[in-house]
This record gives C-alpha cells, sequence and structure tokens, in this order.
C-alpha cells in the first residue's frame, strides 16, 4: 500500500509568551490521509478562537449567548468551540446559534474570518452528530448536509488541505440510501478528481476520468450536477496546453447528455460546446472561411487555394493580439512571396476603431469583420467555437487544418518546416 508522510503541527498557548510549536512527523497509508485531514485540521479552525473568550463557554447550552456575544468596540463576534459530549439535538441547536446572521462582525473585514470560524465549528458539531447518529436516523441526512456546506464554504475560503477533507467525505456518501445525497457525493468526488488532475498539468491523464463520468452519466443521465462537472471538465480541458485530445474526447461523450438536459444553461452550453468541438476536430480536415471583408466585399475563399494560410481571430481591444502583429508582419515579409497568407478575423464591435488600426499599423492581409453593430453573433467565431482571442489555425497547401495553435515561436517553426528553402533576398 502506498504510503505519505504526514506531519502534523500543534501549538501550545502559554500566558504571556509566544505560541510553542511542536512537530512530528510519521508514515501513514495514503488513503488514510484525507481522513486524518478531516479530523486533524477542522478541529484545529474550530477550536483556535477558544483561548480568546473572555469567561467559560462553548458548551451547546450557552451557544446562542455566546455566539452573538460582541468584545466591546472591536466588533469582533465570538464563535465558542461546541461541546462533542452534548447532544445531537443540542449540537443542532449550536449550529443554528452560530449561523445566526445577527451575529456576523459589523466589519467587512472581519466577516471573512467569521465565517471561517462558523464553517469549521460547524463542521466539526456536525461530524459529531454523524458519528453518534445511527444510519436509519432521518437527523444524519441534516447532519451531513450541513457538513458538506461547511466544508465547501471552508474550500471556497481558499482554506488549505479542506478540498482534501470534502473530497474524503464525499467519497464516503456515493452509496448513501438518501439519492440525494449520493447524488451529491458523485458530484463532489467528480469535481475533486478533476482539480486533481488539472493540477498536475498533464491533460492526458483527464482520459480516465471522462470515462468514469462517461460510465455515470449513462446510468443517471439526468443528474444535473454531473452534468454541470462534465461541462466544467470539457471546458476547462479546452484551456489546458496539450489538452485538444483529452477536450474533444469529453466534449464527444457528454455533448449528447447536455442537449437533452433540462437544465436551459446546460443546453445553452451544449451549443457552445458544438463549435469548440468542431474547432478541435479541425486538423487534417478543410476550415470554412467565410464573411465580409472590411472594405465592404464578400472574401472569396478561391484566393486561398494552393497557399499556406494563418486564420487570426482577433481584436483591436485585446493586448495579446496586438502583441503577437510585429511577429506576423516579420513573418508575412519573409514568406508571402513563397505562398504564404494572412487573413485576420476581427471581433472587433468599432468598425471605424478597426479602421484606423488596420490603417496606422499597415496590415497587408485581408480582414473579416466577423462582428459588428447590428450583428447577433460572430458567425466564424461562434461555428469554431473561439472564446478566447488570439486563436490562430494554420491552414497547409491543401486545404487541411495543420494547427489550431499556431502562434508566437510555434507559428514560425511550423512556417520553417513547410518552407525549408531559403532565396536571397
Amino acid at each position: 500500500m502506498r504510503s505519505t508522510y504526514l506531519r502534523i503541527r500543534s501549538a501550545v498557548v502559554t500566558a504571556g509568551r509566544s505560541n510553542l510549536h511542536l512537530r512530528t512527523g510519521f508514515w501513514i497509508p495514503a488513503g488514510i490521509r484525507s481522513v486524518l485531514l478531516a479530523a486533524v485540521l477542522v478541529p484545529r479552525l474550530a477550536a483556535s478562537e477558544a483561548a480568546a473568550a473572555d469567561a467559560p463557554g462553548g458548551t451547546a447550552a450557552n451557544a446562542e449567548n455566546g455566539a452573538a456575544a460582541r468584545s466591546r468596540g472591536t466588533g469582533r463576534t465570538r464563535v465558542p468551540p461546541p461541546d462533542l459530549t452534548a447532544s445531537p439535538d443540542d449540537l443542532f441547536a449550536y449550529i443554528a446559534a452560530i449561523a445566526d446572521p445577527a451575529a456576523e462582525p459589523d466589519s467587512r473585514g472581519r466577516q471573512r474570518y467569521h465565517r471561517r470560524k462558523v464553517a469549521a465549528s460547524t463542521a466539526l458539531a456536525a461530524g459529531q452528530i454523524i458519528a453518534v447518529l445511527p444510519a436509519d436516523d432521518p437527523r444524519q441526512a441534516r447532519a451531513i448536509v450541513l457538513k458538506l456546506d461547511a466544508l465547501e464554504t471552508l474550500k471556497d475560503l481558499g482554506e488549505p488541505q479542506i478540498a482534501e477533507a470534502l473530497a474524503a467525505f464525499a467519497e464516503t456518501l456515493l452509496t448513501n440510501r438518501d439519492p440525494q445525497l449520493a447524488a451529491r457525493g458523485r458530484r463532489l468526488a467528480v469535481e475533486a478528481a478533476i482539480d486533481a488532475v488539472l493540477a498536475g498539468n498533464r491533460p492526458d491523464d483527464a482520459i480516465p476520468l471522462v470515462r468514469r463520468l462517461e460510465a455515470l452519466l449513462r446510468a443517471t443521465p439526468d443528474d444535473a450536477g454531473l452534468l454541470a462537472a462534465a461541462d466544467s471538465l470539457a471546458t476547462r480541458l479546452t484551456r489546458v496546453p496539450g489538452g485538444e485530445a483529452a477536450a474533444r474526447l469529453a466534449l464527444e461523450g457528454f455533448m449528447p447528455y447536455l442537449e437533452n438536459s433540462a437544465d436551459p444553461r446546460l443546453r445553452a452550453s451544449a451549443l457552445a460546446s458544438a463549435g469548440v468541438l468542431r474547432r478541435l476536430s479541425l486538423p487534417g480536415k478543410p476550415m470554412e472561411i467565410e464573411g465580409m471583408l472590411l472594405g465592404g466585399d464578400a472574401f472569396d475563399p478561391a484566393t486561398l487555394a494552393g497557399k499556406v494560410v494563418l486564420v487570426d481571430f482577433w481584436a483591436t481591444w485585446c493586448g495579446p493580439c496586438v502583441a503577437e502583429i510585429p511577429n506576423v508582419l516579420a513573418l508575412h515579409e519573409k514568406y508571402h512571396d513563397r505562398g504564404f497568407e494572412v487573413v485576420g478575423v476581427s471581433l472587433d464591435d468599432d468598425r471605424e476603431a478597426l479602421e484606423a488600426f488596420v490603417a496606422d499599423r499597415q496590415l497587408p492581409w485581408p480582414i473579416i469583420v466577423d462582428k459588428g453593430p447590428g450583428d447577433e453573433s460572430a458567425l466564424l467565431a461562434t461555428r469554431y467555437g473561439i472564446s478566447g482571442i488570439p486563436t490562430m489555425i494554420l491552414v497547409g497547401r491543401n486545404g487541411d487544418v495543420i494547427s489550431i495553435d499556431a502562434r508566437g515561436r510555434r507559428l514560425a517553426a511550423l512556417l520553417d518546416e513547410l518552407f525549408p528553402e531559403r532565396q536571397p533576398k
């Protein structure tokens, strides 16, 4: 069994002195690590304010008064730690008391701190309720929801390592008798797996996860949470360098479920994803290029026959797009007489600004105006799912796409391969 080294840090508060930190470490099985994180981190967060209390308290019986109490003149709300020996009903009362909006500090600067304390204490109290109640007790589901909400809040607040504890807790819900809790557990477990895969910057590792999601969707095609997670994975993969193959696989597998979703937002996402899939599928296939030129004439695709063509989706207001122009100008000058052409596809709304920019920079290639006043959408950008610019697509002499990410040094390297001969100037 794979093991990992876990270092636990504890703090001992001494009167009038700095904290004394004790550190120890030991090897533990990796499968147990996330469970220990939930057991160690959440109690540490919940208990860290206990030393600041002015008077004894923190039991479920006095929680309501303690949660609402403020230090005079500071606007700071005290969140007493839960009494883990209290009954489940008293712990529920404690959670309700510390969650009272009236107990939030007046200072916006301390509201985040307060919410972190409330969430940590709620997770600890709800966990204790779950531990002592039998599985068939109807209060179990309520406690599980409270703990999930609290852990998700801590994750959203950026609390370190809570994502791992949330994922471990979600895994325990996969076989829960409550179908809603099981569905939520599946979604959270998948989201955690997505985060872990993409954090490693190895998009090919996402392929088994795509297959897992497909299997889950076949079993539960109406699970809106899983559909949202699948949509998120496909979208994020399109933004990862080298993630085109995994993104294409995800879109092909997920789109039928997104298109049939009862959620209009997911159906709209499927429409946008169709364009993304079309773009990701371009390598080795022809690309349709059409539209109206800046001068007012229709673009004639026949002018590109037999040429190597760079299709550049850009806009004058896009900093990275403008930064690419000197490189493209230099390559155009170097290779144009050998059969290299550029077609700009502008997403500008302001036609006058576009005309002035093209004249000022003396751009020598044709510009298709893909978006402007009165247009409902950018036709080419919609067709090919362009969600970020610059997007630069290189088409070979035979009309088939060579690369859908031909920028900077990569563009120069590709053109060097396509035009290996050197002619004196």
